[in-house]
């Protein structure tokens, strides 16, 4: 249970005032969701957006897990009779988990060590003797009364030896010396490279850090994964590096002073501590924490591109022909109706090496015929261009032909998923009917698949992948919430990720809809096995049933607020049907006459939008994309040339564009702009529609490097005035002038 201290802390962590933090984990505790809090709880959240409330519940879940430890170790201390009220304190008021560790460091049961072993031997009450400054006699005069050979302790040279284990463990485990060596690496330490004695001379991908050097604050994730990967490849090995004779001199004054009557062999302690101990160990940790950074900015970045991914503009309920193009094997095609089932199926060859068009035209026109389809969607995998071109070629105008990203539709048509929906056809098939629903609505297709299959991350494989998971479910959760979800034709799929709903109450759903027929109102959803009155509560506003009997039930607003509306109609004296979509009629209502004990303005305002765009989808309007026809491989680009492309993934080094050639392009972060940038996603998203130049082409790599600056315009410069400039006037004289000014008014 967490203290008003806690709440404090969180609340100055996040930015928020301490009745947001409180009402925001009550509600957590209530079993609340994100979704739900932010989009119909803003009276007790005070407004706070999606992120603020996730923000929240992060810092919520790390205080929570910093108190059950503080617990823990409070038990471990007292147990051992060494807990002091100054000491508690000391561990109430941290809340790094860093600095709580290096707290309870003395303390920590560990295994038997030489210092351990010197203590069982009665040697401690030298240790602190020899540290004492106030006792300035010698060495040898403390040691003698402590050789013992009964003890184990033959000589005085032994008795110093294991004395000197106990004050090096002290100084390893001595708090503000870890604090103060750790923020040395971290703010002065130099990241050093070299490649290992196996690959010297050789080349690799990691050949650009073979000798390199960058320092550790600044460091930018992409590298430092990179760097990784290579040590774990064994290519190369990297360490901090720090000037050790500054470190030892900013350090020692932190447990003893130069003047100390001992210090020579303190000195002589200290930097056995420092070398053998501390600085590995050190290393090691603020190596896991710049990992740990690096991972959470790759995963950010992941989570960008995907939410700009899944928010992909649908193409909507149009009948398409839905193709996976190919050479050898042919092109896969399948029509679909305008719910995506499954209507025709047949294989065309229209490419080399049969390149029977004929054939190809014949059975393309005799689909379209017999479904008048009207959309054609092509994979951009493997022939995606010669098959755009065969089908714009024999298409009538009215007919629509358009590439589609078909990234992880194959791990769709091989998974679980894929062999429950269609059982009786093979991963062709399957992969085509990917492809047709990807472009008809691309969010209700991609959640089949795992995020990480869809290739728009950098790194994804070296970062910690629990927490990617977790973010990327998360962005998954959020997006499906924003846009809404139908309810009588949602698949158990889509279905998991809306607020209160588990996947068992997602299938019990899609059961349901199979044995019953369609739901009519949103309060049917209560017959659904496992889905209760809380279920209810926190999924109901973003279920849609846009056919149902309430036509409230077709928005976003939430069934506790219809009476809300049902007051608005009495006063307009109006019906729902008339009401809503109305604009002549809902710019009448006046927000401050409907406020409710429960519902303030905020959520009358957002009922307002809601009647005026009933479950309006975030998403854009679908635009159909087409690449430069002159252009069909790698080898038919030029420098300088101008090309067309889709943004496929945006890492923190660039964005990679699909210009048509089987083959993305890489806008370096340096050619995005001609301002500075310090993040790609900042000036560009996945899915984005942009012109680059061609800047090189190296054919046997198969690279190309592209600008979109290049094609800006250049940014305007001020002209320096030629005018005299004005004379300096007094702080004084200003004042004097803006009172005559107010007195003369």
């Amino acid at each position: 249970m967490l203290n008003v201290q806690d709440l404090k802390y969180i609340a100055d962590k996040c930015e928020v005032q301490y009745f947001q933090v409180e009402n925001v984990i009550q509600m957590f505790n209530d079993g609340m969701t994100i979704p739900f809090i932010s989009r119909y709880r803003k009276e007790k959240t005070g407004n706070l957006d999606e992120y603020k409330v996730n923000i929240i519940k992060d810092n919520f879940f790390y205080v929570s897990e910093l108190q059950e430890r503080k617990a823990t170790i409070i038990k471990t201390i007292t147990q051992q009779e060494k807990l002091t009220s100054e000491l508690n304190q000391q561990i109430q008021d941290t809340y790094s988990k860093t600095e709580l560790e290096d707290i309870y460091l003395p303390y920590k049961p560990k295994r038997r060590t030489k210092a351990t072993i010197a203590r069982e031997k009665g040697l401690e009450p030298l240790a602190q003797a020899i540290v004492d400054a106030m006792i300035s006699v010698p060495l040898e005069t403390l040691a003698r009364p402590y050789v013992n050979e009964e003890k184990g302790v033959p000589s005085i040279e032994a008795a110093l030896e294991e004395a000197g284990y106990i004050i090096i463990e002290s100084y390893s485990e001595h708090a503000p010396l870890r604090k103060v060596l750790r923020e040395e690496l971290a703010e002065r330490g130099i990241l050093s490279v070299s490649v290992t004695k196996d690959f010297a001379g050789k080349r690799s991908k990691f050949e650009q850090y073979y000798e390199f050097q960058e320092a550790v604050k600044t460091i930018p994730s992409h590298r430092f994964l990179a760097i990784k990967r290579g040590d774990a490849e064994k290519v190369l090995k990297s360490r901090i590096e720090l000037d050790k004779d500054k470190l030892q001199r900013k350090l020692r004054p932190l447990v003893f002073d130069d003047e100390h009557p001992r210090s020579e062999y303190l000195i002589a302690l200290f930097n056995l501590a420092l070398n053998g101990r501390l600085l590995p160990s050190l290393e090691l940790e603020v190596q896991k924490e710049l990992k740990t950074r690096a991972d959470e900015d790759a995963i950010k970045v992941f989570a960008t591109n995907l939410e700009n991914l899944l928010l992909a503009p649908p193409a909507g309920n149009l009948r398409v022909l839905a193709v996976d193009p190919g050479l050898r094997t042919g092109c896969k095609l399948v029509v679909l109706d305008e719910t995506g089932k499954l209507l025709d199926m047949a294989t065309i060859f229209p490419n080399k090496p049969a390149q029977d068009v004929a054939g190809a035209t014949k059975t393309v026109r005799e689909l379209l015929a017999k479904h008048s389809y009207v959309a054609v969607a092509i994979g951009n995998g493997t022939a995606s261009r010669e098959t755009r071109t065969f089908f714009k070629a024999i298409m009538p105008e009215h007919v629509i032909v358009s590439v589609v990203n078909e990234a992880g539709a194959s791990v769709y048509s091989a998974s679980e998923v894929g062999r429950l929906e269609f059982p009786d056809h093979d991963a062709t098939v399957r992969g085509s009917i990917s492809i047709g629903r990807r472009f008809q609505d691309p969010l209700s297709e991609l959640v089949k698949i795992d995020p990480k299959a869809i290739g728009v991350g950098q790194y994804q494989h070296d970062v910690h992948q629990g927490l990617l998971r977790d973010k990327l479910d998360s962005v998954v959760t959020s997006v499906v919430n924003r846009v809404g979800v139908e309810l009588n034709n949602a698949s158990q799929q889509i279905l998991k990720y809306v607020s209160g709903i588990n996947d068992t109450v997602a299938k019990n759903i899609v059961n349901y809809r199979n044995e019953h027929g369609m739901f009519q109102r949103r309060e049917d959803l209560l017959s659904v096995k496992m889905f209760g009155q809380k279920a209810f509560q926190q999924s109901a506003g973003f279920l849609r049933l846009r056919a149902g009997d309430n036509p409230l039930d077709s928005t976003g607003i939430h069934p506790e607020s219809y009476a809300i509306v049902e007051n608005m109609n009495r006063e307009l004296k109006c019906s729902f049907n008339e009401l809503i979509g109305n604009k002549t009629l809902i710019s009448r209502i006046k927000p401050e006459q409907f406020v409710t004990e429960n519902f303030g303005i905020p959520t009358i305002q957002d009922i307002i939008k809601e009647l005026e765009n009933p479950g309006r989808d975030p998403r854009k309007d679908f635009e159909v994309f087409e690449f430069e026809e002159s252009i069909q491989t790698i080898e038919d680009l030029k420098e300088g040339m101008t090309v067309k492309g889709v943004v496929t993934n945006v890492t923190r080094f660039g964005a990679f564009v699909d210009i048509g050639v089987h083959q993305d392009g890489l806008v370096h972060i340096s050619n995005l702009s001609h301002q500075f940038v310090t993040n790609p996603e900042e000036v560009i998203a996945v899915g984005e529609k942009v012109t680059c130049q061609i800047l090189n082409i190296d054919l046997e790599l198969k690279r190309i490097q592209l600008s979109i600056k290049a094609l800006l315009p250049p940014p305007k410069r001020f002209k320096h005035s030629k005018k005299k400039p004005k004379k300096d006037v007094s702080t004084a004289d200003m004042l004097k002038n803006l009172k005559k000014k107010w007195e003369t008014k």
